[in-house]
């Protein structure tokens, strides 16, 4: 299903995106729903798309030695899932799996490296979505480990 423009208007994240560059997001986007339980990417794997929350929940995770899986961060509506499909090689550093019944824009990120590789502007304002999203990655990473390993017991 091809995604309303009317999803990405409304949305914080793109603020900064005029009306023709969230248009051209959405030109190479589609939406998808998904059921708790799916696991949408492994850390590791190829990394060529990511996803605009628009509703539910996905937590992402990483692998502790000894703790198994550990969840990392919880990504709702509004959003950004992924952002390693920017760098070379082009792999997960984390996994994800959907919480509770999700609605997505699912952005194809080789169309859209694309389109920021054709116009540098959007680029850059795209770098700069990216680099929130990576911030706030490091933030929540920072403090699961702090909740994790903080107290020895």
């Amino acid at each position: 299903m091809t995604i309303p423009m009317a999803d990405l208007d409304t949305l914080p994240l793109l603020t900064n995106l005029s009306h023709t560059q969230r248009a051209a997001v959405a030109g190479v986007s589609r939406i998808e729903s998904y059921d708790s339980g799916t696991r949408l990417f492994e850390e590791g794997g190829l990394a060529d798309q990511c996803w605009v929350v628009l509703s539910g929940c996905v937590v992402v995770d990483t692998v502790v030695p000894s703790r198994g899986r550990v969840a990392v961060q919880s990504i709702g509506p509004g959003e950004l899932l992924g952002w390693s499909w920017l760098v070379p090689p082009y792999r997960w550093h984390f996994g994800a799996t959907v919480v509770s019944p999700t609605r997505a824009a699912v952005v194809d990120t080789g169309a859209l490296r694309q389109l920021a590789d054709e116009d540098p502007a959007f680029g850059y304002q795209l770098s700069l979505i990216l680099i929130d999203a990576l911030l706030n990655r490091l933030q929540a990473t920072r403090l699961r480990l702090l909740d994790l390993y903080g107290n020895p017991a």
